[in-house]
């Protein structure tokens, strides 16, 4: 253990006790230390930092010295296990600064995408931005998925339906997988457990026979094959896209 005191002077004044927390292992290079800040208040404070060979300089303040022990040990772990500047970088980010880049990427590389997502997003933001990204979990989604659910938009009387909410939760989810692949803000994707809620099926319905006549008699008075088309569409079923590319042989 290195203990180093300095005295209260007029420059300096508090005391600094500094003594290392583990030793080094043999062959490796690192050294965790604690100061110990005796302040003019008479409050206390211990700021450890943690050095690795290879690495940056980490730091930070406890008010309690068995705190600052274990940060320590924990920081050199992960830091060794690869996972600690992951972590931190989740630590300096909040979800609305990642919602804000994602869409000014959005605006520059697909408008209309833009246009789509815009009002989900900002949904989002106003209910979580204010948050880190190291803090959301799967539990903390669940519950904002939930209060989709269970409200209704600013400009319909009725709640959102389970596909409305779906679509909610794609667009979040894009966003964090964003965030993990290419911006490296996040390492965990808090949402990968997370299933869809079920969705209603669509309504399936059939043209009657007067409609159908009523449908054919119109399509023989235009052109460009519309009465041809529309005949191969009831009976075959094929979609516009399929029929628009349909070759004569």
């Amino acid at each position: 253990m290195i203990i180093v005191i300095r005295f209260n002077t007029p420059l300096l004044p508090f005391i600094l006790v500094y003594c290392r927390v583990f030793p080094p292992t043999k062959g490796e290079t690192h050294m965790a230390t604690i100061e110990t800040r005796e302040n003019n208040d008479g409050t206390t404070g211990y700021r450890v930092k943690v050095r690795l060979k290879g690495f940056p300089t980490q730091s930070a303040t406890f008010t309690r010295k068995t705190d600052a022990k274990e940060w320590a040990k924990q920081t050199e772990t992960e830091i060794k296990q690869g996972r600690y500047f992951k972590t931190a970088e989740a630590k300096k980010h909040t979800v609305g600064k990642l919602i804000d880049r994602y869409l000014n990427d959005t605006k520059k590389r697909n408008p209309k995408r833009y246009q789509d997502i815009k009002g989900i997003l900002e949904w989002w933001k106003k209910e979580i931005g204010v948050y880190l990204l190291s803090d959301i979990t799967k539990a903390f989604i669940i519950e904002r998925r939930d209060k989709l659910l269970s409200t209704s938009s600013s400009n319909n009387v009725e709640k959102r339906s389970s596909s409305t909410v779906n679509r909610y939760m794609t667009a979040l989810g894009h966003v964090f997988t964003l965030a993990i692949n290419e911006w490296e803000w996040m390492h965990d994707h808090p949402m990968k457990k997370i299933s869809k809620l079920p969705e209603p099926r669509g309504r399936v319905r059939y043209l009657d026979d007067d409609e159908r006549e009523r449908l054919l008699r119109a399509s023989k008075e235009e052109e460009n094959y519309l009465y041809l088309l529309v005949v191969l569409a009831l009976s075959t079923g094929a979609r516009h896209g399929e029929l628009i590319d349909l070759l004569r042989k």
